[in-house]
């Protein structure tokens, strides 16, 4: 009888092809019937590795050596990845190459998580540039006051090297050997702006028995970045969430006009005006497009308005829009009924609760915006599961050089409304 084959241990090193990647930017390849993780391995790699874990049906190893590089494997393009930060972890990866390798992710999630529901085609845009598109970037602070990346999943701060994924101007005198100094141990938000004004906020722990755990110190600009919109002026603050690439606001609020004006002709209204949600709403950067799609007569209901982002959008006086500063859970209740609603929630997804909820108000139209493939491709299933058909998926590579990525999907009502 055959003597059985010992289960791969921890430390030892073996020889894998890359054939596929994973959610989260991980390569796979297979060792003994076993799939394997391998952080920083592309489809195509032949790399030795070493395993770190091992699991009865899969095991994570790190890269020893690449014995056979992937044809779409490039020199690391980032200085600051290249010392170890953990910013771009695509920066070694073809950018032509990047977009479809990111459809094949998400046509995966969907395939696994949204089994059986129908799907129209996946369509991508590949956001320009490839280098130097962040609005804004959160840095550490070392004991020696220098401000840098931390290393890839450590707390350790990388200081003196550029990020490829940062515009010059904004950090040019900071991430450099001799740059500015800062306070040790703070953190720095750095935001630039439409205006090319750069804002810079400190961020420390407070002193034991105060209220609040930190304390922010604008130390240059304003604190309040200007960023425009299709013509529209937004008012945000440093701290308040702006989407990180400079030129994605812009095709997220484009992408959703086109759909709206494309599908607004069938839209049964449930009242006299057309009623909008803006769901996870921020700053209201959706509301000018609702209000623009639906008509003068629109009303607005933006939830989730953050702390940090109220202030006063003069753009938007235009328009007819209730803010709510709750959470989204709380407000739907409470809200009028909605013919169409726009939601972008954080990378946890929305969820079964939240998406039953906006369902059970029964928009015609629904356009969910997701930032995590796998909490997307559940919550399409829990959206067909509501009765909802979607009509449209885009892919839209807004992190270039890294495994992030955005998809719009828009999701039509398909059953009767008796509710």
């Amino acid at each position: 009888m055959p003597q059985e084959k010992p289960a791969p241990a921890v430390g030892e090193q073996h020889t894998l092809r890359i054939t596929r990647m994973a959610h989260g930017g991980e390569g796979i390849g297979t060792l003994d019937g076993r799939v394997v993780f391998v952080r920083g391995a592309y489809p195509g790699d032949e790399v030795s590795v070493e395993l770190r874990q091992v699991k009865k049906n899969f095991a994570r190893g790190e890269i020893v050596d690449i014995v056979t590089p992937s044809p779409s494997r490039v020199p690391q393009r980032c200085p600051a990845t290249a010392a170890g930060a953990g910013c771009t972890d695509f920066g070694d990866l073809d950018p032509t190459k990047e977009a479809p390798l990111k459809k094949e992710i998400l046509a995966d999630q969907l395939a696994r998580m949204a089994r059986g529901v129908s799907l129209p085609p996946i369509e991508v845009i590949d956001l320009a540039p490839a280098d130097g598109w962040r609005t804004r970037v959160r840095l550490g602070v070392d004991a020696e006051g220098r401000a840098g990346f931390r290393a890839a999943r450590s707390n350790e701060i990388i200081t003196g090297y550029p990020s490829s994924q940062i515009p010059e101007e904004l950090c040019a005198d900071i991430l450099c050997p001799d740059g500015r100094r800062f306070q040790p141990g703070s953190e720095l938000i750095i935001a630039g702006d439409s205006e090319g004004q750069r804002h810079i906020v400190e961020s420390k722990k407070s002193g034991r028995g105060k209220r609040v755990e930190r304390v922010e110190d604008v130390i240059e600009g304003s604190g309040i970045a200007v960023q425009r919109v299709l013509g529209r002026t937004f008012h945000v603050p440093a701290t308040a969430f702006w989407q990180a690439h400079r030129n994605a606001a812009g095709c997220y609020s484009g992408l959703i006009r086109t759909w709206l004006y494309e599908e607004i002709e069938d839209l049964e209204l449930h009242g006299e005006r057309p009623v909008a949600w803006d769901l996870y709403g921020g700053v209201g950067l959706f509301v000018p497009v609702l209000g623009d799609s639906l008509g003068e007569d629109a009303h607005i209901d933006s939830v989730e308005l953050s702390r940090a982002a109220r202030h006063e959008q003069p753009d938007l006086a235009d328009y007819d829009v209730t803010f709510h500063s709750t959470s989204v859970e709380k407000a739907i209740p409470g809200l009028e009924r909605p013919d169409v609603v726009v939601l972008d929630p954080p990378r946890t997804g929305a969820g079964a609760q939240v998406i039953s909820a906006v369902a059970s108000a029964g928009p015609g139209l629904v356009i969910h915006i997701g930032c995590d493939p796998a909490t997307f491709a559940r919550d399409v299933r829990q959206w067909s599961e509501e009765g909802y058909q979607a009509l449209r998926l885009t892919l839209v590579n807004a992190f270039p050089g890294t495994h992030h990525f955005e998809v719009l999907g828009l999701f039509a009502r398909t059953q009767d409304d008796s509710r």
